[in-house]
């Protein structure tokens, strides 16, 4: 043989590593939007992961995932999002985060959108229809609205002598007025005053727990902004001593008085199956938005005692979780 005919063919041996490299498919991108930030999501972003993992996808190994994180300050998040745009990812999770979800949509029509929120996505512009969304959004709603009337019934049940409801919502959230409203009208049911607490800044929380008068109940309504501060939040109700309807579990973990909502832990898991789907082809506008279906009522008793609050024993016998 030749020595140039070695030559060439020792190129092509050497050649054939980088064809083979530059033939592999670059790993998909998980764009993830957020009004909150990762230290208050620990144990969701775990959830969210196993389900990636279900799917079979590993972070770091056949998918990436891009964070953008508003840290409750929802002015930030169109800026985020045309950055996870630019960066042509293949799927953008919006997890609990209304305000991300809509402002994704609002972004793009062509980037595949998987949402997990409370409000109804329809009205919001999500989907064209629950059952077949038609677009490039889907996910899982686990309500707002609806759940108001058995938040309040509990709520009542351990502070049977409140005399006023008082709602706080995100002044700015999207199912702000349709939960004043029920709240209201839950309120007038029951025989008792209602109070609309708007916030968004930490200043305008703390004004509004300075603004509650003895004898009220609180109820804080759904917002990833709320989640966040759900410490502040637990510390204002102790301070302010007002018994309070929250509606995550952790906010009673860290000393909150009651919380009645979905396993959000288990949705996000859910969530992560599906945003697999998704990398594997499948069309959002085919996939049905799915609703959570269990809800869960969490204690905490200690809470209950340094209110001077008595649970009665069949609210015991019905949680999922009690705090002694």
């Amino acid at each position: 043989m030749k020595r140039r005919d070695v030559t060439r063919l020792l190129g092509g041996a050497m050649a054939w590593p980088l064809v083979a490299e530059a033939q592999q498919p670059a790993m998909p991108v998980i764009g993830f939007l957020n009004s909150g930030s990762p230290e208050q999501n620990v144990r969701r972003l775990a959830a969210f992961r196993k389900g990636l993992n279900t799917a079979g996808f590993a972070e770091g190994k056949n998918v990436a995932i891009d964070f953008r994180w508003a840290a409750g300050q929802n002015a930030k998040l169109p800026e985020l999002a045309a950055d996870l745009i630019a960066r042509k990812v293949a799927v953008i999770a919006t997890l609990s985060s209304t305000p991300a979800a809509v402002v994704a949509k609002a972004a793009t029509n062509a980037v595949p959108i998987y949402f997990l929120i409370a409000d109804p996505p329809v009205q919001l512009g999500l989907v064209t229809s629950m059952s077949r969304p038609g677009g490039n959004a889907t996910g899982i709603i686990t309500l707002n609205v609806e759940l108001v009337p058995k938040r309040l019934e509990l709520l009542r049940e351990v502070a049977p002598e409140a005399s006023v409801l008082a709602v706080l919502v995100h002044a700015n959230h999207p199912s702000a007025k349709a939960v004043s409203e029920a709240v209201q009208a839950s309120a007038k049911a029951l025989g008792v005053q209602s109070q609309v607490l708007p916030a968004v800044t930490d200043e305008e929380i703390d004004a509004a727990y300075a603004s509650i008068k003895p004898g009220t109940a609180l109820l804080v309504a759904t917002d990833a902004s709320f989640f966040v501060r759900r410490a502040r939040l637990v510390a204002l109700s102790a301070h302010h001593a007002v018994p309070t309807m929250f509606d995550n579990s952790e906010a009673v973990n860290a000393g909150g008085l009651l919380s009645y909502g979905a396993n959000v832990e288990s949705l996000w898991e859910r969530a992560g199956i599906n945003v697999g789907r998704i990398l594997k082809g499948e069309n959002p506008a085919n996939l049905p938005v799915e609703q959570a279906t269990k809800f869960d009522l969490a204690i905490n008793l200690k809470t209950a005692k340094a209110l001077g609050l008595q649970v009665p024993p069949k609210l015991l016998a019905m949680a999922d979780d009690v705090i002694e």
